[in-house]
């Protein structure tokens, strides 16, 4: 008996220990989403001031740079929705058990599973094919804006698994963790 409980603690503090990563990815996540927006805004005013005045050169990398921002906060966002239950989902059946919540939530998470697995398998190919190539403006490696797919599907799987888990125990046990 003191082994069961012995083997139950110990998986509860892996349990802990990879919420607690799961938790601090988000966090760093979101800080990075941050950054990626307030820079953002840097290249796109430039290029509305340099349109409109002529205080500033007409500078032709700030749109590219705009652009490979652009998709990364596209991305950062799309994790993070994951990971926050707020993408991909839609409330459509209103108050159910949460055994039945939990069964509905399991199937869409296994959608969002087959996306995740093409983001990174098919991303990856992307990025191999962008590994030696750089952009036409700035020349900045096209592989780290390619990285965004395989990445964004990692991500999606790592927070897939904690919620998968959740749904599990709650179509096991009828109550949510």
């Amino acid at each position: 008996m003191s082994d069961q409980i012995a083997a139950s603690a110990a998986a509860s503090g892996a349990r802990s220990l990879w919420r607690r990563f799961t938790a601090a990815y988000h966090r760093l996540l979101d800080i990075l989403l941050a950054l990626s927006i307030a820079i953002l805004i840097i290249p796109v005013s430039m290029q509305i001031f340099s349109r409109f005045t002529h205080i500033i050169p007409h500078f032709i990398w700030t749109e590219e740079m705009a652009r490979f921002l652009f998709i990364w906060a596209i991305m950062l966002g799309a994790m993070i929705g994951v990971r926050e239950s707020t993408h991909l989902e839609v409330d459509v059946w209103g108050l159910l058990s949460p055994r039945a919540d939990a069964v509905l939530k399991l199937f869409l998470r296994l959608a969002i599973l087959a996306l995740a697995l093409t983001f990174l398998l098919a991303g990856w190919e992307f990025t191999e094919f962008a590994w030696n190539r750089i952009s036409e403006l700035a020349e900045l490696p096209l592989w780290l804006i390619h990285m965004a797919w395989p990445l964004t599907g990692l991500t999606w799987i790592i927070f897939l698994g904690e919620q998968t888990y959740d749904d599990v125990r709650t179509i096991i046990r009828g109550v949510r963790p």
